[in-house]
Parts: C-alpha cells; structure tokens; sequence
C-alpha cells in the first residue's frame, strides 16, 4: 500500500507510517474514533476522486455521471433500509454540515432552536457561543438533572412552552444515557416545533438495532458516518417523505456544491456493513465493553457521571482523584491510552483544563477487545491517574499497554 507515495515523497509517506503505528500500537479510547474496514481506505481513495458532480441522481449539472448515479442511489437505498427511513439523502460531508443542511432547510435567520446545552454534554454546532450559527438563529439551551445528571425533560418542555421554538434538538456529543426520542417529539408537537435528532454518537448501536431509534418520531434525523458506524468521513440525514424535498434544497444548493463521490463510495459499503451479524455482535461488544469499563474504574475510586453508560461513552469526574482531565489525557498518551479531556456538567474548571475525560470503547471492541480487558485498561488508568508525575510507574504501564494491544492487530493481514 502507498508505493507510489513512497517512491516519490518520502517525507510524507514516513508521517502516514508514522501514524499507522502508533494506531497499531496505542489503545485508541476517544469516543469520536473507531477504525474502517479495508473495504472504506480503499473506496476512499478510488477513481471516484477524479470525478466532480453536482445535484441529484437524473438530475445532475455535470456530464459522465452513469456510474455515480448508480453508486448515490445504491447507498441511498442501503441507508434507508438499515434505518427503515422513508427518505435519505446521504451528500453531506460530515455531521456538522447534515445538522446545517436541516436548518438551511427549515429555518429563517433568527428563527429560534431549542438544544442541549455543550457544557452538559451537547454539540458545537447545536448552539455553541463559538459556532457561527448563533450568528444566525437565536439557540436557547436545556441541560441535565444535577441529581440524576439525565436530561431534564421537565425543564425542556417548560423552555419549549416559553420560548416557542422552530426546532428542537436532541442529541450529543458526551452524554452516557439514552435519550426519549417520543417524549422530546411529544414536547415539540404542544409548540409546533420541528424535531431533530443527531445521532452522530450512537449511530452504530442504532443500526444494530441495541438502543432506541427516533426515525419513527423524528423529523430529521443527521449523523456523522463515523464514530459507532465505523465508516468514513462523511454525514448523512434521514427524514420523512413529506420533508423530502426541503431537505434535499437544504443539502444541495443551500449548505453543499459539489459531491465527495469517493467519501461516498466508502459510506455505500459502511451502510451494506452496518447491516450484517458481524457488525451487530462488535456493537454489541462496544455495550458491554463500556458497562464493563465503567463499573471497574468505579471500583478504582472514579466517579462516573449519571452513575454508569447505555452507549459506548463513560464520562468520568476525576475530582475525587485530585487530577485534571488535561492532567490524565497527556499522562495517557504517554503510555499509549488516547482519550480526551471534557467537561463534566457543571465543571468548575475551564475547557482547556476540565475536570472529566470522555472514553469510548468502539475502537477498542473492533480489534477484539472484551471485558477482561477493560479490567486491565481500568487498572492501568488507575496508576497513571495516581502516579502520572512518576516517569518509572508511566513507564512499566507504557509496557502493559504494548503488552496487552499487540494481541488485538489493528488490521489482519
């Protein structure tokens, strides 16, 4: 693989080497991150790169798009099949720009949008201060219980009655639990509002049919083709058949140009994928590797926000460790854990400090990991988080880490 790289920019083929390495050798534990079939790398970078096409299957503003067409459709009709969703237009470029194309779709500068609060464990693009949305519609946000750290349906269905907004959001990006899809639809019907799921966290569980759908109460549904799907880069959005067109507009032309026809070859095949035993049984793991996990640091002396995970997210408050999230995530690294530094709901550290780190376990469930083994994971956090000032101590769990991933490989041979 990458031959031709290697013989003509040496340089660069030495970082990708570089980075195949350390993926092969770290415990890959951010919940964002999985790894893709072989199948995905090499779609990803097929012929369908050469190829520039705007518009719709039949309906397209570029000649040469026979074969395309035949590729967009056959992913559209996978997608809604996996889903058992009415309409599906598979064309956005990740989870962020799907979530756009559903505002581009239905919105009107300032209209206002009802969503999880960040700090409490919602997404940039839901309303963030930082996310340039807010320039043009008016986010109001609700957020968790501080006793049960779950949503507060109560206090979004008071939000909602006092704010009255166009759309409301669910969804999140380092929330553990599982989220009433119905009741948010209920609440949303008493306003008039739209609803929207982002799914992009759970996708996978999902398709593998584990955790509750909103397709059936939802208006649109966006997700990232990462994360639990295991796909490429990419996003997608499902909806009813009465809001077909408008979310096709909202795509093409009012949030996208032209098509990232390889991406979309490789989302073909993750949706033909998704759909098999194989996938459901590493969905499967991923549940019950972080319901595993969760319950052993718990046991190391860890907090675990809401009390433990229906998904493949453990967030943990490390203040009864006495470290900071940035404190752990580079002491981790070091020994070659990758997790990310977060905020726990109503952390009284900054973003750039933290007191929480998000761990997922889908990479981990695909190289084969079990529940033995978060055991030892759980352990070797332990003695980092303890010792993580101590050079010797990071240095013999670096080699329990080396130890225990060289018996998973990234990719068989």
């Amino acid at each position: 693989m990458m031959e031709k790289t290697k013989s003509n920019d040496e340089e660069l083929y030495e970082i990708v080497l570089g980075e195949y390495k350390r993926q092969e050798t770290n415990i890959e534990m951010i919940a964002s991150e999985s790894t893709v079939p072989k199948e995905v790398l090499e779609l990803s970078g097929s012929i369908f790169t050469n190829k520039t096409l705007e518009g719709y299957p039949g309906n397209r503003f570029q000649a040469g798009s026979e074969y395309a067409d035949k590729m967009e459709l056959l992913a559209v009709e996978r997608l809604k099949t996996l889903y058992k969703a009415e309409h599906a237009n598979i064309q956005p470029v990740s989870g962020s720009t799907a979530n756009y194309s559903v505002y581009a779709a239905v919105l009107s500068p300032g209209d206002t949008i009802l969503a999880m609060d960040l700090n409490h464990g919602g997404h940039l693009t839901h309303g963030s201060s930082a996310n340039a949305m807010t320039k043009f519609y008016d986010f109001k946000h609700y957020g968790i219980n501080k006793d049960t750290e779950k949503i507060d349906y109560e206090q979004l269905e008071q939000l909602a009655l006092q704010h009255k907004p166009k759309l409301i959001i669910s969804g999140a990006s380092s929330y553990p639990r599982l989220i009433d899809y119905e009741k948010i639809s209920q609440i949303a019907k008493k306003v008039g509002a739209y609803t929207m799921a982002d799914i992009a966290h759970v996708s996978g569980l999902i398709a593998a049919g584990l955790i509750p759908s909103p397709v059936p109460h939802t208006d649109f549904i966006t997700s990232s083709t990462t994360k639990t799907l295991c796909g490429p880069r990419g996003g997608f959005v499902l909806t009813k058949k009465e809001h077909a067109k408008a979310i096709d507009r909202g795509v093409f032309p009012r949030t996208l140009g032209s098509i990232h026809l390889h991406t979309m070859a490789g989302k073909a095949f993750t949706f033909k994928h998704a759909d098999t035993d194989e996938f459901r049984s590493t969905m499967q793991s991923v549940i019950s590797n972080s319901t595993q996990l969760a319950a052993s640091l718990e046991e190391h002396g860890f907090r675990i926000v809401s009390g433990g995970t229906d998904n493949h997210i453990i967030m943990v408050d490390l203040t009864p460790i006495g470290i900071t999230g940035d404190q752990l995530q580079k002491a981790l690294d070091t020994v070659g854990i990758t997790v990310n530094k977060n905020m726990i709901p109503f952390d009284t550290e900054k973003p750039s400090v933290t007191s929480g780190v998000r761990i997922g376990t889908t990479a981990v469930s695909q190289r084969g990991l079990k529940e033995e083994e978060m055991k030892e994971i759980a352990g070797i956090i332990n003695s980092v988080a303890r010792n993580h000032d101590d050079k010797n101590i990071l240095h013999d769990n670096k080699k329990r880490v080396e130890k225990l991933i060289s018996n998973f490989p990234l990719y068989d041979n």
